[in-house]
């Protein structure tokens, strides 16, 4: 507390100063600026400044990882191939589902770390699947799917739904919060691969046997969940995985649009942490209210509390970096009973992950090999420093004022 020359008195809290001062240094040095209306303005929207965005939250993640990597890196180095392992035309992909507590869970967390974009380790249900690949034994790629967030306008639109309908049938949506191959596969479209066989019959089975008599997010409703269909967005802008993803004319994915650039990305986990301990000093009841299904959504509340009340204008959670956004209807119908609550799922045009995995190297894999022979050359040695790498700033961009 101190005095002014009027004798009236005003009280500075240094904490609070310093952690404005801190969030918009960190604004900062992403190359973030702020416009008249109190909008931010993301230094560009290329795929190199869209990594640079992620730099901190990615290095936060590799260094909370760096005793498990230590550990691990050296046990599973082998799953991973190189590219004189890989034979393009008997490459055989199998789904295997990720049990907790396993080798294949930590196997599945150290290829995740191999993303340019951290892996959230997703929110409520999970099913968690690597992609193998038969022929020797090698990984070909991994998936994820998860409790979707509650309000996406471009997928409630597309299904048709209205407020109650949303409430009463997300439990039968999940999203793909983790989806990608691995060098050398990524090399070969093996992207492609992974994301068709989402929409599988041993997913749909997989969901029924672990979630049929889940209950709703919001309503807590016991409900005969069924998996109708997945969302997933890409993280670089336009998606070059899964837009025009058919086969045999079958899609797999359809674009519902972009995203309208909003999210908590660019705020780590370290200022977030901090943003809590302002929330508790000023007793606010979003610091410590996180309880199980709500997910990014009581994130996204409590950045905003923090902003609101540190006194920041607009919206820093409008950061304008869109996503196109996708949706895999695993049943013929699934519109249709999402809509309505009503009919029973047909499935007689749901592949099993053996017959998509093998139209899926047909379609791309072969194809790709023999025009782009390149991937012969990855060394799966490699991966130590392909970690490392996907945590760094891979371009110097220049530093933007925060206005």
């Amino acid at each position: 507390m101190s005095k002014i020359s009027t004798g009236t008195v005003v009280r500075v809290s240094t904490k609070e100063a310093l952690l404005k001062r801190r969030l918009r240094r960190h604004l900062s040095n992403l190359g973030f600026r702020r416009s008249e209306e109190g909008v931010l303005e993301a230094p560009g929207t290329s795929k190199e400044i869209i990594r640079h965005l992620h730099a901190p939250q990615r290095q936060e993640l590799l260094q909370g990882e760096s005793d498990f990597i230590t550990r691990q890196l050296p046990r599973l180095a082998d799953y991973f191939a190189s590219g004189n392992e890989v034979n393009p035309e008997h490459i055989s992909p199998r789904l295997e589902r990720v049990p907790s507590n396993s080798w294949q869970g930590d196997l599945f967390r150290l290829a995740s770390l191999t993303w340019s974009v951290p892996v959230s380790r997703g929110f409520g249900r999970r099913l968690r699947y690597l992609v193998w690949d038969e022929n020797n034994g090698k990984l070909i790629g991994i998936f994820a799917i998860g409790d979707p967030v509650f309000n996406l306008s471009a997928r409630d639109n597309y299904i048709g739904w209205d407020g109650a309908a949303r409430t009463d049938r997300l439990v039968n949506v999940m999203d793909a919060y983790v989806l990608g191959a691995l060098p050398p596969y990524n090399m070969l479209l093996g992207g492609k691969l992974v994301a068709c066989l989402i929409r599988s019959r041993e997913v749909y089975d997989d969901f029924a046997n672990v979630y049929g008599d889940s209950c709703g997010i919001i309503s807590q409703a016991k409900k005969k969940a069924r998996l109708l269909a997945v969302t997933t967005s890409s993280s670089m802008g336009r998606s070059s995985v899964y837009n025009r993803l058919k086969l045999h004319d079958e899609q797999y994915f359809t674009s519902l649009g972009y995203s309208g650039g909003w999210g908590h990305f660019h705020v780590p986990e370290a200022l977030f942490s901090d943003m809590r301990d302002y929330l508790r000093d000023i007793e606010h009841p979003y610091a410590d209210t996180h309880q199980f299904g709500d997910g990014p959504n009581w994130r996204i509340r409590t950045i905003r509390a923090a902003m609101s009340g540190l006194g920041f204008k607009g919206d820093v959670l409008k950061h304008g970096i869109q996503r196109e956004l996708f949706i895999s209807l695993l049943a013929d119908n699934a519109t249709t009973i999402l809509r309505s609550g009503k009919g029973r799922p047909q499935l007689t045009r749901l592949r099993s992950a053996s017959e998509v995995g093998s139209i899926s190297v047909e379609r791309w894999v072969t194809r790709r090999a023999a025009t782009r022979p390149e991937y012969q050359q990855w060394d799966s040695a490699k991966l130590p420093e392909l970690i490392k790498t996907s945590y760094s700033t891979r371009q110097s961009i220049a530093k933007l004022k925060l206005a």
